[in-house]
């Protein structure tokens, strides 16, 4: 297949189809002082840009925006998306009606250790193959020819999908937390469902505002909602260290297994597990920047391992803490806002109590703000390959704002008309989301089965991150621990079964399934995939 025509690109795409490395060229230019860079960090910021767009170039695109994301800005952009301890606050309390403190403090530490098995072996396979597209350009560059578009169609939706409702998720938090603050300090206050949809609307709408009143300032402005979310932390950690009422021994959290779900005990707490991995969902969110991220093929899995090792260390021991503190679970359990009423029974003041919450509320606001970002460059990337309806329309990136404006403002009306659903059923709106965490995992485990079964040597090129025989776990396991959780998911929180509390998740997957898979037989044959030059692939050297 021909590549598209390069400019400056197509000079690092050497003849023989060996190499793409900087340092060649680095060295041609410093031949004088008889010295070759010995990383590349030693390589001029040019020369990287053009190495990591002839690495485009040769999966089939041409650099379409500016790589403004530093290092600092990539890893800055992961954690601020995924959030760990703020984004655990949010859900804590189902772990809490699962299996008491135990499932709630070990429930995230088996979490942690099985997400970071997928998110270790995605990142080597991004390293590989950087690409705003993701997930689905992995899927068309490692499945066979015969399935490639199929394969890559599907887990493009699918990962749309995913993402688009994962904001939608993040909105929703945001709303809970600004109703649930209210309702603290006013016992009478129940927001209506009209309230909570404008509400909804309100936040969709600020969080998307500095991607067009400041679109060159996004690196920035993620950097400082990690710094204010790093600082609420240890905020919020002193408070719960010096001001709280009693102090549980260890053996508490060890013993306490107290759960009102109707579940078992075991079965309970493998579904705390499940529920934990919220807090470390959507690690995937840099590699949808990764065509404007400074040297991809290194940064890349630094970053989204990186994302994951500070997510445990600032969420783990700060749950513990708090459960070695808490006064009363039941009290936890029939909040509107648990974490607030955690931190009131350890604090004791609304006041302190408030200022947390507010705290918490404007860290998951900036979570948001990244979401827009990735949603957006996802649903262009797979536009420019003809995946969606209209592609030549929403694949175009806005010279004014330099990023896809188009893209961004469908991703804005599938989070208002979703929001709608505030209006029908808070369950089935509930039920959706429980579906997208799903849906992101699978796409982040289909590329992997596919580089175990084809053989890792088969589909890789030569890479700096090379996981040797590690990978070859991750590879294996990452599929099957994304099955063992897709039934999980499937199963009803609470026993017995009523209308109220049913899990329609299952329902929601099948349905989203049969709509991309019906839409594929009415138009799958528009879609073209990434017009890769696969004799320069087969060859290329990641390094």
């Amino acid at each position: 297949m021909s590549l598209e025509d390069g400019g400056e690109e197509e000079q690092l795409l050497s003849h023989n189809t060996q190499c793409l490395d900087p340092t060649a060229t680095a060295s041609s230019t410093s031949s004088s002082s008889g010295t070759r860079p010995d990383s590349d960090d030693d390589v001029p910021a040019e020369l990287q840009d053009l190495k990591s767009n002839a690495i485009l170039l040769a999966q089939g695109h041409k650099s379409a925006m500016q790589r403004s994301f530093s290092p600092l800005a990539a890893l800055s952009f992961g954690f601020s998306i995924t959030n760990s301890w703020v984004g655990y606050l949010s859900c804590f309390g189902q772990n809490l009606a699962y299996a008491g403190p135990n499932s709630v403090v070990f429930g995230l530490l088996v979490a942690a250790a099985l997400q970071w098995i997928i998110t270790l072996g995605l990142s080597e396979i991004a390293a590989c193959f950087p690409s705003s597209g993701g997930q689905y350009h992995f899927v068309f560059i490692l499945a066979p020819k015969k399935h490639r578009k199929f394969a890559a169609f599907l887990v493009g939706w699918m990962n749309i999908l995913g993402w688009s409702v994962a904001l939608c998720s993040g909105v929703s938090v945001v709303v809970a937390s600004i109703s649930g603050l209210i309702a603290f300090w006013n016992d009478a206050y129940q927001a209506t469902q009209w309230q909570s949809f404008l509400i909804y609307l309100a936040v969709a709408v600020l969080s998307l505002a500095p991607l067009f009143l400041s679109p060159r300032l996004i690196p920035t402005i993620v950097q400082i909602g990690v710094a204010f979310s790093v600082t609420g932390l240890v905020l919020v950690f002193y408070l719960v260290l010096a001001l709280r009422k009693q102090s549980r021994p260890l053996s508490y959290v060890m013993s306490s297994f107290h759960g009102t779900s109707g579940w078992s005990i075991w079965p309970a707490w493998v579904l705390g597990v499940t529920n934990s991995m919220y807090a470390f969902s959507a690690t995937d969110a840099v590699i949808h920047v990764a065509e404007e991220m400074k040297n991809p093929e290194r940064r890349l899995p630094q970053a989204l391992n990186v994302t994951m090792m500070i997510g445990f260390v600032t969420a783990f021991p700060l749950f513990l803490l708090m459960m070695l503190s808490v006064a009363d679970v039941d009290a936890v359990l029939k909040s509107r806002l648990p974490y607030a009423e955690l931190f009131y029974q350890i604090t004791g003041s609304k006041t302190i109590t408030t200022l947390m919450a507010c705290w918490v509320t404007v860290a998951l606001f900036f979570s948001v703000i990244g979401e827009w970002v990735t949603c957006g460059r996802l649903t262009w990337a797979f536009s420019r390959d003809r995946g969606l309806p209209y592609s030549a329309y929403f694949s175009h990136v806005s010279e004014r704002f330099r990023f896809p404006v188009r893209a961004t403002l469908l991703t804005l009306a599938f989070c208002s008309f979703y929001g709608l659903l505030y209006l029908v059923s808070t369950t089935a709106f509930n039920s959706i989301i429980t579906s997208a965490v799903l849906y992101l995992n699978i796409t982040c485990a289909i590329p992997q089965a596919l580089v175990a079964v084809r053989g890792r040597k088969n589909v890789l090129p030569e890479h700096a991150f090379d996981l040797g025989w590690v990978g070859y776990l991750c590879n294996y396991l990452s599929p099957l621990l994304v099955f063992v959780v897709g039934i999980l998911v499937c199963l009803p929180p609470e026993l017995p079964v009523t209308q109220q509390n049913i899990n329609y998740t299952p329902v929601v997957l099948v349905g989203l399934s049969l709509a991309v898979l019906g839409y594929w037989y009415v138009a799958g044959s528009e879609f073209e995939g990434p017009k890769i030059d696969w004799d320069v692939l087969k060859n290329i050297k990641i390094i």
